[in-house]
């Protein structure tokens, strides 16, 4: 693997099943595919990079996540096209999946940057942006 190619990402989340059920249809989508699977966690894998989510224990729950402290801001996707970037757009409403910037979709990251914004279940947000 190219030296400083990211390895791998392990999200905590407050609820697993809902933190699955939302990102393994959002990474199918962009070509991940499932790779470990136990009792407190699940990933997705695409070429030599995976994604990990693990259920937080209970005593951490107390403090919920905002993107806004210290750490993580928001983790961004290549969309395959712009016609991509619509139709996910389209299918996460459709779940009712919170849409950030409505009002400046899909040029909220500016006029040359076409993406969606959301939120996962614990409200980490994550862009899906085309060239």
């Amino acid at each position: 693997m190219p030296k400083g190619l990211l390895h791998h990402i392990e999200l905590y989340v407050s609820n697993l099943e809902k933190s699955v059920e939302f990102w393994g249809w959002l990474l199918q989508e962009l070509g991940y595919s499932s790779f470990q699977k136990w009792e407190c966690g699940q990933s997705w894998r695409l070429d030599g990079t995976y994604i990990v989510f693990v259920q937080a224990e209970e005593r951490f729950l107390d403090i919920q996540y905002h993107r806004c402290r210290v750490g993580l801001n928001h983790l961004a996707f290549y969309a395959e096209s712009r016609l991509h970037v619509d139709e996910i757009t389209k299918v996460l409403e459709s779940k009712g999946v919170n849409i950030l910037y409505k009002n400046k979709h899909p040029f909220a990251g500016g006029y040359n940057h076409y993406a969606v914004y959301l939120e996962d279940p614990d409200r980490i947000k994550v862009e899906l942006v085309a060239l």
